[in-house]
C-alpha cells in the first residue's frame, strides 16, 4: 500500500481488507508497517490492533487525526467496486463510508506532510463499531493517555467532506407503570398498566424540542418513545408496563441537566436511566479550530448525533468530524462513496496543516 499514492487508491486497498470488529489484526498490521516503512519520522506505537504515530517537531500545537479500521458484518459488499472514473468515479464496497476512506486520508497525510505546522498524532483504532466497552480509544486512554492530548481532535467519519463540529449527547431512560392483574372479564378489580402509558405519551406526542445555537449552530434536540412493552397474556390485566425513551440533547447540557430535564417532563413518574453518553461543545473559538474552518473554506455544521468527539471533548479538547461519505449510508448494504470526496478532504486537510 503506497501512501503517497492518491488517496483513493488507498481507501480501495484497506476497504479490501475484511476488519468486522474483533478482526482488525490484519489491517493493523498493514497499517503499522506501512507507517514504518514510508513515514520513518514518525514515532509509531501498537496498542492491540490499534496503530498509533505522532511527530515530535516541538510545534506550538498538536492535531489528532482519528480513525477507526473497523467495520460492521459484511453484507454481500466485498470485495470493492469501483463505477465510473476521474471526477465521476464511486467506491462501492463495506467501509467505504464508514470510514475507511477518512482513514485512507489520514494515512496519505502522514506520509505526504513530513513538515507540517502542527505537531500531529495519527489514531487508528479498534471495535468502535460494538459496545462502548470494547471501543480501543478506552484502551488507549487507560495504558498510553499521552498519546491522545491535542489541541484539535478531528475524527474522520462521513460528514459529506463538510465539517461537524462537537455531537450531541445521548440517553436512554425507561418508564414503568405498575397496575394489578385481573382477569379481562373483572378488568374492574385489576389497573391497566398499559393504559397508565397514556399520559407519559401524551407529553411525548406534545413536546417541543429545543434548538440551541452553539458557535453559531444550531443543535436540533430530541425526546421520542423507542419501545413499548408489557402484557402478560391475552385475557389478563397487565400489571406492568415499559416504555422506553431516547433523548438527543444539545451539547450545552450535561447528561446530569438532560436527567433533570427527563425527570420534569414526566414528573409524576417512574423514570430509570439505562445509558447516557455526554456531547462535545464545538469549540470552534479555539484558535486550531478557526483555523480548519478557515482552510475548509465552508460553514461548518452542528453534528446531530453522537461519535467519539465526545471522548476527545472530555479530555479537554475541541473535536469535529471530518470525512468523505454520506453518513445516511453507514451500516448499509449500499456503502458507497465519491472518489472526489476522498480528494477534497485530503485538500483540506494537507492545506490546514501545511506550513
Amino acid at each position: 500500500m503506497d501512501l503517497a499514492a492518491d488517496p483513493v487508491e488507498i481507501t480501495a486497498a484497506l476497504v479490501d481488507i475484511e476488519s468486522v470488529s474483533g478482526a482488525e489484526a490484519r489491517i493493523a498490521d498493514t497499517v503499522e508497517a506501512a507507517l514504518r516503512e514510508q513515514a520513518p519520522w514518525l514515532e509509531v506505537l501498537r496498542s492491540g490492533n490499534a496503530v498509533l504515530a505522532r511527530t515530535a517537531l516541538g510545534r506550538h500545537r498538536r492535531i489528532v487525526l482519528a480513525g477507526h479500521l473497523d467495520t460492521v458484518p459484511v453484507n454481500r459488499n466485498l470485495p470493492l467496486r469501483r463505477e465510473g472514473s476521474g471526477q465521476q468515479e464511486v467506491l462501492h464496497g463495506l467501509g467505504t463510508v464508514d470510514m475507511k476512506g477518512g482513514d485512507a486520508v489520514f494515512l496519505h497525510l502522514a506520509a505526504t506532510v513530513a513538515e507540517p505546522k502542527h505537531d500531529l498524532t495519527f489514531v487508528f483504532y479498534d471495535c468502535e463499531e460494538v459496545e462502548a466497552a470494547r471501543n480501543g480509544l478506552g484502551r488507549i486512554e487507560r495504558d498510553h493517555a499521552g498519546w491522545l492530548a491535542g489541541d484539535l481532535a478531528v475524527v474522520g467519519e462521513p460528514t459529506n467532506a463538510v465539517i461537524e463540529a462537537g455531537c450531541q449527547g445521548t440517553m436512554r431512560v425507561e418508564l414503568r407503570i405498575t397496575g394489578q392483574r385481573a382477569h379481562t372479564a373483572r378488568a374492574w378489580r385489576g389497573s391497566n398498566a398499559i393504559h397508565g402509558l397514556a399520559e407519559p405519551l401524551r407529553r411525548l406526542a406534545e413536546y417541543t424540542p429545543r434548538t440551541p445555537k452553539i458557535d453559531g449552530l444550531t443543535y436540533r434536540e430530541g425526546l421520542q418513545a423507542v419501545n413499548v412493552a408489557g402484557g402478560v397474556a391475552g385475557n389478563v390485566v397487565p400489571d406492568e408496563a415499559v416504555l422506553a425513551i431516547n433523548h438527543r440533547f444539545a451539547p450545552d447540557r450535561s447528561p446530569e441537566q438532560a436527567e433533570q430535564h427527563l425527570r420534569e417532563v414526566f414528573d409524576g413518574f417512574e423514570l430509570t436511566v439505562v445509558d447516557t453518553a455526554p456531547g462535545a461543545l464545538p469549540g470552534l473559538a479555539a484558535p486550531a479550530a478557526a483555523e480548519l474552518v478557515t482552510a475548509a473554506g465552508g460553514q461548518p455544521m452542528a453534528k446531530l448525533g453522537w461519535t467519539d468527539v465526545a471522548r476527545f471533548a472530555a479530555l479537554g479538547m475541541p473535536a469535529v468530524n471530518f470525512g468523505p461519505g454520506d453518513p445516511a449510508l453507514a451500516h448499509t448494504r449500499g456503502e458507497h462513496v465519491p472518489a472526489v470526496q476522498i480528494r477534497q478532504v485530503a485538500a483540506v486537510l494537507t492545506r490546514f496543516l501545511s506550513p
